[in-house]
């Protein structure tokens, strides 16, 4: 594999995590922004734990996606090429 390949590869990957932080961050404050408006506008129903818990679902999907998605991608395509190799 070129170097460029090798750089261009390891970018991406870099990327998708920087995107994932940003994902983070905006979470935790519009959640924390969420739990605040709650709180001095109606304590007797917390309707923000359904935010967090849908976004929440979310933001894991994404991060499982950036974190193992390229293990799990690299796992499909060694098993395609083997299946390739032994004529299916």
């Amino acid at each position: 594999m070129a170097d460029t390949e090798v750089i261009r590869r390891a970018y991406n990957r870099a990327f998708l995590k920087l995107v994932f932080y940003v994902h983070l961050i905006v979470y935790i404050v519009v959640n924390l922004m969420l739990v605040y408006i709650n709180y001095t506008t109606s304590p007797q129903y917390l309707w923000f734990k359904w935010v967090l818990l849908c976004w929440g679902f979310g933001l894991f999907s994404h991060g499982y996606a950036v974190y193992a998605g390229h293990r799990i991608m690299l796992y499909l395509v060694k098993r395609e090429l083997e299946a390739d190799r032994h004529g299916r």
